[in-house]
């Protein structure tokens, strides 16, 4: 049996350096085997670009997964060259720099990490379901675990159920907030609708609040500034058997 750990959205500085601090004691205080983080809003403003991305590895990351805002640097489009950074599977092939699928040697099993993208209310991107279904054909590890990044709930789990039995995981990130819907699908795959984030609390979704406030109320453009004060870590941690994929338990985190 092994555990997965997978942090939602890191937000800006803030919340780059608060999951250096807090990472070490939380994976070893649940025997932590892998580490997933979604680093899409870890630049400050949004996007990734290199020095968040050196600081979410040197936390201890094992693999980066991103999302909407993934492309949102120019200059971090060669992050995608690296093994460790994955973007949404299911963006056009051809064009697209990088991939949506990391495949983790642990020597005595391997572990796939894959990244879709919702298409309710997000970009036109290629359908995530078909794409999810060309991907299960090359996968040759039964420890499969989706980052799906979406803003619809019902997308989220219409996803899971669709893979219920098929893939080990399926945790939904992009809204920041954490949901209390984690259970274990089928007897079989780990779910939760979204994961949350890391970042300033008393926040928009990590945004300073009176910017936020201001653009839902005056429709007018604002520039978004990362919030300040006490961050916190929303994760999940997935107990499941290496062997045949199957999970066996999920648990929220949250760590103020």
């Amino acid at each position: 049996m092994k555990n997965l750990l997978f942090i939602g959205d890191v937000v800006g500085r803030a919340g780059c350096e608060f999951l250096s601090e807090k990472l070490g004691a939380l994976k070893l205080a649940h025997d932590i085997d892998i580490t997933i983080v979604n680093g899409e809003n870890s630049a400050q403003g949004n996007g990734i670009n290199h020095a968040s991305a050196d600081m979410l590895v040197r936390a201890g990351a094992d693999v980066i997964t991103t999302g909407n805002h993934a492309f949102r640097h120019k200059d971090a489009m060669e992050l995608f060259e690296y093994d460790y950074i994955v973007r949404p599977a299911n963006y056009p092939e051809g064009g697209c720099v990088g991939s949506g699928v990391r495949i983790l040697d642990m020597g005595a099993y391997s572990v796939a990490v894959v990244n879709l993208m919702g298409t309710v209310y997000m970009d036109p991107l290629d359908n995530p379901f078909s794409k999810m279904d060309e991907l299960l054909e090359k996968i040759d590890t039964p420890n499969i675990f989706l980052d799906f990044h979406a803003e619809a709930t019902s997308e989220k789990k219409a996803m899971g159920h669709y893979l219920t039995g098929k893939v080990s995981g399926v945790f939904g990130t992009h809204t920041h907030v954490q949901t209390a819907d984690e259970c274990i699908l089928g007897g079989h795959t780990a779910y939760i609708t979204d994961v949350g984030m890391v970042g300033p609390e008393l926040s928009c979704l990590g945004v300073d609040t009176v910017s936020a406030v201001d653009r839902l109320r005056f429709r007018m453009p604002v520039k978004f500034q990362v919030a300040e004060g006490d961050c916190f870590l929303c994760g999940t941690i997935v107990n499941f058997d290496e062997k045949c994929g199957k999970s066996h338990k999920i648990e929220r985190i949250i760590i103020r």
